[in-house]
């Protein structure tokens, strides 16, 4: 689910706070809850994205059994990535 889908009572709001792309033009987005605690990965591949049309919001609302926990290591820079995509975006903004 998007940002810009109906509101599920249940989905959980993230915000994107890491993006990467490697050799194999595959780009890895990650979107966190505003504490940093749960993330949402997403990979897809460059080619399909653009055949898509396919853009990267500032936020998306997933379901709570779609999440996963952040690594310690990570939750405050997740934390403090989430609160400035959230300061500088609407969530159905492109980034």
């Amino acid at each position: 689910m998007t940002a810009d889908s109906d509101p599920d009572p249940d989905a959980v709001r993230l915000w994107l706070v890491e993006r990467s792309y490697d050799d194999r033009n595959l780009i890895t987005l990650v979107y966190a809850t505003p504490d940093g605690e749960r993330m949402l990965r997403k990979e897809q591949a460059a080619t399909i994205m653009r055949q898509r049309g396919a853009s990267v919001t500032a936020a998306v609302d997933a379901e709570p059994a779609a999440l996963d926990a952040v690594p310690e290591e990570d939750r405050d820079r997740y934390a403090e990535e989430a609160a400035r995509t959230a300061a500088g975006y609407e969530p159905g903004e492109e980034v």
